[in-house]
């Protein structure tokens, strides 16, 4: 996935990966994550657009590692996202398993589970959800039934490892 742009151009990729308690630094590149965090609104409007720069940005950070920083910039896009809506949800999994992936990194196995499973949780309460109709939302254009799929396949194995972290926008593109 490209970098999406900003007003002042691409956005940048961090500095670094930040691990807790691992990358010998103390503080995440909060810098670079802020230009993201400016372009969320304080509320949008009936859906989260499939195309919003933030919300690309955090799922390609996520693709390229960053997995906490990731989750930094969903939880920003996720505040914006309509009250009760289907969005909300889509974006709680994803949160879900960008951390999961940092826990994979961290060899934190268990934990990954359980935040993959969470994750699996939430994908069924979405199913459960009325669809809205028409739009360009997130929900309407992620491959939800791709992702549960590849949820369960994780899920599935005895022992996970660094290398079993989910690719989010590699399902987006997969379809």
């Amino acid at each position: 996935m490209n970098v999406p742009s900003h007003a002042s151009g691409p956005l940048p990729w961090p500095r670094w990966a930040y691990v807790p308690g691992e990358t010998g630094r103390v503080d995440a590149d909060y810098e670079t994550l802020d230009l993201a965090k400016a372009l969320v609104p304080s509320a949008f409007r009936g859906y989260v657009p499939a195309r919003h720069p933030a919300l690309r940005y955090g799922l390609a950070l996520n693709d390229r590692g960053y997995f906490w920083e990731s989750q930094e910039v969903l939880e920003a896009v996720w505040a914006a996202a309509p009250q009760g809506g289907r969005e909300r949800i889509l974006l709680r999994a994803c949160i879900q398993i960008a951390n999961a992936n940092l826990r994979l990194r961290m060899q934190r196995s268990h934990s990954a589970a359980r935040l993959f499973g969470d994750a699996q949780v939430e994908l069924k309460a979405l199913n459960s959800r009325k669809a809205a109709p028409g739009g360009d939302g997130f929900v309407e254009s992620f491959p939800v039934s791709a992702l549960n799929a590849l949820l369960q396949a994780k899920l599935g194995r005895p022992q996970l490892s660094k290398a079993d972290w989910i690719a989010l926008s590699a399902i987006v593109r997969s379809q």
